[in-house]
């Protein structure tokens, strides 16, 4: 089990994302077809992106095969022809922003601040001893004493059986914990973990939540990148 941004695969940091059937819509994918709501023609949407017409040709058969028509294309004629958005795209695409709204105001309010010794270090990255344990982040150069904010669209959750092993990579922090509450909206959920000595907050998809059975009483492990974590002196 896992959880984050998108609608089913793991990932370091929260994105807006929508998934189906192993395809994942994302900001890409919205920058395409907005691109051909503009331009008028796929081919010319592409040129505009920087990208070949063949991939984004084959990207939109991919996205059109779990999603949908979502191009409407004409031939011919005296205008030469061109390409549509479907009502399909558009609905896709405001099913999209809100996702990615929602995402921008819950980010903004749901971490965690905790304090912490720097114990070791290697470069810009360093050992600190917190109340979360000890944990990886980029901290500046001499810096001993530290806080470090941790974003809850960092952090991702696993079941414990799926969890990447502890001392698996020194570019992942992993903390054990148990979910003590889940806040849904419309499209994304908090999921606070508690790990201890403080609670966690994550952020994952309403449609995450109900497949994975996120809720009060479940053991996950949450781990986050040391590179998306930064501490700074205090």
């Amino acid at each position: 089990m896992e959880s984050e941004g998108d609608d089913s695969a793991p990932a370091s940091a929260f994105e807006a994302r929508l998934r189906a059937d192993g395809i994942t819509f994302d900001d890409r994918d919205a920058d395409l077809l907005r691109a051909v709501a503009e331009e008028g023609s796929l081919n010319a949407a592409a040129g505009s992106l920087g990208r070949s017409y063949s991939r984004a040709h084959q990207r939109l058969g991919e996205l059109e095969g779990v999603f949908g028509p979502l191009v409407e294309r004409t031939r011919g004629g005296a205008g030469g022809g061109g390409s549509t958005l479907t009502d399909g795209a558009r609905a896709l695409l405001a099913r999209y922003d809100r996702l990615r709204a929602e995402f921008t105001g819950v980010a903004e309010a749901a971490e965690t601040v905790v304090e912490g010794e720097v114990v070791d270090r290697t470069g810009e990255l360093a050992v600190l001893e917190t109340a979360l344990g000890r944990i990886r982040a980029l901290t500046p150069p001499d810096a001993g004493a530290v806080q470090v904010t941790l974003r809850a669209d960092a952090v991702t959750l696993h079941a414990p059986e799926d969890a990447p092993p502890a001392g698996g990579t020194s570019a992942r922090n992993r903390l054990e914990g148990t979910v003590v509450a889940v806040d849904a909206g419309e499209a994304v959920a908090t999921v606070t973990v508690d790990v201890g000595a403080v609670t966690l907050p994550a952020l994952v998809t309403v449609e995450s939540v109900d497949r994975l059975g996120l809720a009060p009483g479940i053991e996950v492990v949450a781990t986050f990148k040391a590179t998306a974590t930064r501490a700074v002196p205090r």
